[in-house]
Formats: structure tokens, C-alpha cells, sequence
């Protein structure tokens, strides 16, 4: 019979215990980096994209589509759509590097669609905006990822507000009001921001479902999916918010 006051009976499970704690903790924070790479890489990329469609101002092939594409406006425009949708609704019947492949086609066609703000707006309005996004998606996300908070909740609030925002815009687009447009770009601002919290903490919590199976890779890049989403969205919401445009 074991004696419960004998530390030979205890050490092992502890041990065990500990190890398995530090190769969850080492698996974590392996799978996170791997999200926030990907996510990183994706921003890059449709920044670079859409520097190089946008080079040239008036004369550039963003200018020309956006301006003079007619059908290939709406092409540029909502082919990332289509392209989220097939990898959200697709995933489980995507390969891993089918899954990367979409993922890095939608970051080259948002910077397509995302070319033509640096035709409306002022480069240091751009850039101001996306360094101030950088660093709020930096501190939001970090919250998300260390607080003890239950988040959960919050999450049908955030989803309920950006089906209200898109309504709003709808409206805004027949009505083009000034005002109703600060409003609707400040109410962005903070849904994605708090998106951004949320959605990193339900990324952390995924990974128990995922680790060692071979959803794991895939999970991880919709997870960047979803980061990457938020970032830009908070990105162009700022913008609209606190850019100035070129005259």
C-alpha cells in the first residue's frame, strides 16, 4: 500500500506532470509563432503588391483598373471574397500546401483590391495609419493572448456589431453622409480592435482540439486568416478615420 506522506509515491507523477506542462507550453507558443508568421507574411505581401499596382500614381495599372477596368473593377474588388470563402468552407478538403497557396493567393489579391488607396490617400496618412494599427493590433493581441479573462462572450457582441457596421455603410453609400461616415469608421476601429483581442484568444484556445493531429498546420493558417482580417480591416477604418486624401 502506498503511503500518502511518502514523497517516492509523488515525484514521478509531478515530474510527468511538469514535463508534459512545458511541452504544452513549448507547443503553444510554436504553433502562435507560426500563426502570427504566416499573418505577418500575408500583410507583407499585400503591402508589396499593392505598392507595385499603385507605382506610378495616375499612370499606374491600379489607376487604369480602377478607374477605366469596368467589369475588371468588380473582378479585382471581389475576387478576395471568393477566395476567403473557398478556403473557409474548403479547408477540410484542402491539402496543407493547397491551404498555403490559397492563403498566399488571397494576401496577392488583396493588395490588388487595397492598391487603390494609395491613389486616394496621402502616403504619410498611409503610413501613420498602418503603424498606428501595427501597434494597436501588437498590444490587443497580446492581451487576448496572455489575459485570464473569458473573451467568449464578447464574441457574438463583436459578430452582431459588424453585420450593424455593414448595414450602416450600406445605408451610408445611398445616403453619403459625412458624419455618419466618422461615426461608422470609429465604430470599425474598435469592433476590429476588440476582434483582434477576441479572436487571439479563441486561436490560443483551438490549439488543445488541434496539436498533434494533422489539422494542425491548417488550423494555424486560418488562424492567420482571421488575424490578417482583423488587421486590415483595423487598418482601413483608421485610415478612413484619420487619413487625409490626396486632392
Amino acid at each position: 500500500m502506498a503511503n500518502w506522506s511518502d514523497p517516492r509515491t509523488t515525484a514521478v507523477p509531478r515530474a510527468a506532470t511538469g514535463a508534459r506542462e512545458a511541452a504544452f507550453d513549448t507547443g503553444l507558443r510554436t504553433y502562435m509563432l507560426s500563426v502570427y508568421n504566416y499573418m505577418t507574411s500575408g500583410v507583407l505581401l499585400t503591402g508589396i503588391v499593392a505598392l507595385l499596382f499603385a507605382s506610378g500614381g495616375i499612370n499606374s495599372p491600379a489607376a487604369q483598373v480602377f478607374l477605366h477596368g469596368g467589369p475588371l473593377r468588380w473582378v479585382v474588388m471581389l475576387a478576395p471574397l471568393g477566395v476567403v470563402m473557398w478556403l473557409s468552407f474548403g479547408i477540410n478538403r484542402l491539402s496543407e500546401n493547397g491551404a498555403k497557396a490559397l492563403f498566399w493567393l488571397y494576401a496577392v489579391l488583396m493588395g490588388l483590391s487595397l492598391s487603390s488607396i494609395l491613389l486616394v490617400y496621402t502616403g504619410s496618412s498611409v503610413a501613420q495609419a498602418f503603424f498606428a494599427t501595427a501597434a494597436g493590433f501588437g498590444a490587443l493581441s497580446l492581451y487576448g493572448y496572455t489575459t485570464k479573462r473569458d473573451l467568449t462572450a464578447m464574441g457574438s457582441f463583436f459578430i452582431v456589431g459588424v453585420v450593424g457596421l455593414i448595414v450602416a455603410m450600406l445605408i451610408n453609400m445611398f445616403v453619403r453622409s459625412t458624419a455618419m461616415d466618422l461615426i461608422i469608421s470609429a465604430v470599425g476601429v474598435l469592433l476590429f480592435a476588440g476582434l483582434t483581442a477576441y479572436d487571439t484568444q479563441r486561436i490560443k484556445s483551438g490549439y488543445f482540439a488541434v496539436r498533434g493531429t494533422a489539422l494542425q498546420t491548417k488550423s494555424a493558417i486560418m488562424g492567420a486568416l482571421q488575424l490578417y482580417l482583423d488587421f486590415v480591416n483595423m487598418f482601413m477604418f483608421l485610415l478612413r478615420f484619420m487619413g487625409n486624401q490626396r486632392n
